[in-house]
């Protein structure tokens, strides 16, 4: 049986401290402006299913990406279907709920459906894309290193959405030019493996960072 939605303070506060991979904790995605500003709750409904989907999505993407380039800077991690109906509603850069891209609700599918997602930048590519770095070089690198779903690159710091399904779409969309869908489900890379590594030869070592 799932766990029921967290109903106090104390309850919210276990499911922050829910370690969803060596990285991350779900507290790192519990936050929204717009839950805040609109006082909004950002709970699950089911938690236990929040957690799992969270796990693959820190598991899967997020740790590499850590181990590879250093911190990263989450914009927008879970919403819960209330909050993300209401971002819907008043125009907030929420997707319908039931829109098929719509990844930030980790609690929302199951089986074949499971889907986690999150809004992020990489200070490190961020840095190199404001001197003109091309936003197909970090496309191409997850494309070719990562087990992702979906990738949706925006203007602003080379931010993009990435999501974990259960089962993989592999797309590549844009709103940087060139705009629109770089990679559609289902279809290969135009450019050869050989071309696509050469835009990233200088990226750091995948999963190249130590610890003590």
């Amino acid at each position: 049986m799932p766990r029921r939605r967290p109903a106090s303070m104390w309850s919210l506060e276990t499911l922050g401290r829910v370690r969803l991979s060596k990285h991350y904790y779900f507290r790192d995605f519990l936050y929204s402006e717009i839950g805040s500003f609109h006082r909004i709750p950002n709970l699950p409904r089911d938690p236990d299913l929040a957690i799992a989907n969270g796990q693959r999505l820190c598991q899967d993407l997020l740790d590499p990406l850590t181990e590879t380039f250093g911190p990263l800077a989450i914009r927008s991690g879970y919403r819960s279907p209330e909050l993300n109906a209401y971002g819907n509603a008043h125009k907030l850069n929420c997707a319908r709920n039931d829109n098929p891209i719509e990844c930030h609700i980790w609690d929302w599918g199951t089986g074949d459906a499971a889907i986690a997602g999150t809004s992020l930048a990489i200070p490190w590519f961020t840095d190199r894309y404001e001197q003109g770095r091309d936003w197909r070089d970090l496309a191409w690198w997850i494309h070719d290193h990562l087990p992702y779903s979906g990738l949706w690159f925006f203007p602003k710091l080379c931010a993009f959405n990435l999501d974990w399904r259960s089962t993989p779409r592999r797309t590549i969309s844009s709103y940087i030019a060139p705009r629109g869908m770089l990679l559609r489900a289902g279809d290969e890379p135009e450019e050869p493996l050989a071309t696509r590594a050469a835009r990233y030869a200088d990226f750091p070592p995948f999963r190249g960072i130590t610890y003590p």
